[in-house]
């Protein structure tokens, strides 16, 4: 099961992959392409943006703002179940269903941290770029 999970999620990310290399290759078709603008051009004018304003301001940067707060609190959260791990292993006196109580939790929460890393180190990446992306969609930044 976590073969097929691993191969469905190489292969949507090679069709995303190829997909936006056709795009950015002139090999879609014209008409595809200028609908696909036409499209992103009108949800950006429906939600208030227009081709001269700013990508980095406005939503982008309150959205910026918002993730990175959550993804510091969950960070800190981790931190406090790890911590709360090694003293419940400490304090379990030799009992051996409390020690693997707590090194289940000790696992859980670093696994659990570095998810969080992850998934900060993701968002990072998009947030950094995406003035070069929307460059792409005809805003100026």
């Amino acid at each position: 099961m976590k073969t097929y999970k691993s191969i469905l999620f190489a292969l949507i990310a090679l069709i995303c992959l190829s997909a936006e290399s056709a795009k950015g290759q002139g090999l879609l078709l014209p008409d595809a392409s200028t609908k696909i603008d036409k499209q992103a051009q009108a949800l950006a004018n429906r939600a208030g943006f227009s081709p001269s304003s700013d990508p980095a301001s406005g939503i982008g940067q309150i959205a910026s703002v918002a993730i990175n707060a959550f993804f510091g609190l969950l960070g800190i959260i981790f931190i406090v179940l790890i911590l709360l791990a090694g003293y419940h292993w400490m304090t379990a006196q030799g009992d051996e269903s409390k020690v693997t109580k707590a090194k289940d939790s000790l696992r859980s929460a670093i696994i659990g941290l570095v998810i969080v890393f992850a998934a900060y180190a993701i968002t990072y990446f998009v947030f950094a770029n995406l003035d070069t992306a929307m460059q792409g969609f005809g805003w100026s930044g």
